[in-house]
């Protein structure tokens, strides 16, 4: 038995009206119905995910971003990400990229800038904050989510979600700090102060990974944290209305859930009843952890493919969980994975390989750019909804625009939610972006 209790399942579904049908004549009633249907339904989501590490590490500003043109094919933005500290409140670290100074404290010049002007030393926000502010001034549709946790800082969400009261307080720090924009005023600087950010975000994204363990090794773990996550799921939806009563502004609040058969049993179908949309993670499907190759984002897997997980068997097991097609979001990777010493037979795939492949990314993993730069032969399995390139000894495994097609073509036949992309900086261009945008549109 659980001994934790249940959240209320009362709330209506997001974005669901009644529909009213007025009129006698049937074939009115049929074009008044359809006219409301389409004015009620949702928008399918075309999300990308923003690392921000990456403006210190790799100079992926949101000036960069902007040059891409993807923002103008998005419909949200997800920040990854936010901490939690050892006592379960959102807090902002001092790590090793100096997350405040990055994200509000350092001044841009004018030629780095999404507005073109540099900003002043004495202003309230400045730094990548200021510059997503500046970014969804520009592009008024564009909505922007916090993602807290993520592989490296989900290390305390269990704390977090243990008690009643200890969820209650951390989703009170949480819309503190990233809704209501009450930014610590650090050291010397200027910068910081209550509402300072307020605006920036919309939205909160939990990337617990994962409740129900197989995390980072350095995560707290309870035995109750599957059931601790719905109900902490429930309390951020009652606090975020409760925000939304007191601005008269929407809040969207969404999870990520894991592509893995043993993470995904983890879940409770409650949560359902109080997200506007659940991402899953459609990649990581295989690695440097394999010896064989084998594809790390198919969309389906056919009897000879060798593999053991596809996109369509983590989206069916969150639908047999009980979740609405309509609060699924695919999750698709702008990176590839790969192996070296790879023989040639089947093209590479299947084979076992020597070691897993180099690259100064992230280890055995190529960001989509470069792999598109490569040279090789590249092949498409339509059946199996995947691609790879063969270079030499080297075999990778990625999503290329076919095959984020096919994806669209089964989120459109799914009635799925949409599309997202982890993550933009991997995508310079916005090539996979713009894939995703014409396969939804």
């Amino acid at each position: 038995m659980n001994a934790l209790p249940t959240p209320s399942r009362t709330r209506p579904a997001p974005g669901r009206r009644p529909l009213l049908v007025l009129g006698a004549a049937t074939v009115a009633v049929v074009l008044l119905v359809g006219t409301i249907v389409l004015l009620n339904k949702r928008p399918l989501e075309r999300i990308g995910y923003f690392a921000d590490w990456n403006v210190a590490n790799r100079g992926y500003t949101v000036e960069r971003l902007r040059q891409s043109g993807a923002p103008e094919h998005l419909t949200r933005l997800m920040w990854a990400f936010g901490d939690i500290d050892p006592q379960g409140s959102c807090h902002i670290p001092r790590d090793s990229h100096d997350q405040p100074w990055e994200l509000y404290q350092r001044r841009y010049q004018a030629h780095e800038s999404v507005s073109g002007e540099a900003d002043d030393y004495e202003q309230e926000l400045a730094g990548s904050l200021n510059q997503l502010r500046q970014l969804r001034e520009l592009h008024s549709g564009l909505g922007a989510s916090l993602s807290l946790g993520g592989w490296n800082w989900s290390v305390h969400f269990s704390t977090a979600a243990r008690t009643e009261e200890s969820r209650r307080a951390f989703v009170t720090s949480c819309l503190d700090l990233w809704l209501r924009g009450n930014l610590p005023v650090r050291g010397e600087e200027p910068q910081g102060g209550d509402g300072v950010a307020a605006g920036v975000f919309d939205g909160i994204d939990l990337d617990w990974e994962w409740p129900g363990g197989q995390g980072n090794p350095a995560n707290v773990e309870h035995p109750d944290d599957p059931a601790a996550f719905t109900l902490l799921v429930a309390e951020f939806r009652r606090q975020m209305d409760e925000l939304s009563a007191e601005t008269g502004r929407e809040y969207v609040l969404s999870v990520s859930l894991p592509g893995g058969a043993q993470h995904a049993e983890a879940y409770e179908p409650e949560i359902f009843d109080h997200v506007d949309f659940a991402t899953v993670q459609g990649y990581d499907f295989s690695g440097p952890w394999n010896e064989h190759t084998a594809h790390h984002s198919n969309l389906y897997l056919p009897g000879d493919d060798g593999g053991s997980n596809s996109v369509d068997q983590a989206v069916q097991r969150y639908l047999d969980l009980g979740a609405d097609a309509d609060r699924l979001v695919m999750g698709i990777p702008a990176f590839g994975r790969g192996w070296q010493g790879v023989p040639g037979a089947e093209n590479g795939r299947h084979q076992a390989a020597e070691a897993p492949a180099d690259d100064d990314y992230d280890g055995p993993t190529r960001s989509f750019t470069d792999l598109e730069a490569m040279d090789g032969r590249r092949f498409l399995d339509e059946e199996a909804g995947s691609y790879w390139v063969y270079d030499g000894d080297e075999w990778w495994t990625y999503d290329n625009p076919e095959v984020i097609a096919l994806k669209g073509d089964y989120v459109l036949e799914r009635g799925l939610a949409g599309m997202m992309v982890w993550n933009l900086d991997m995508d310079a261009d916005g090539a996979l972006v713009r894939a995703m945008d014409d396969a939804l549109g």
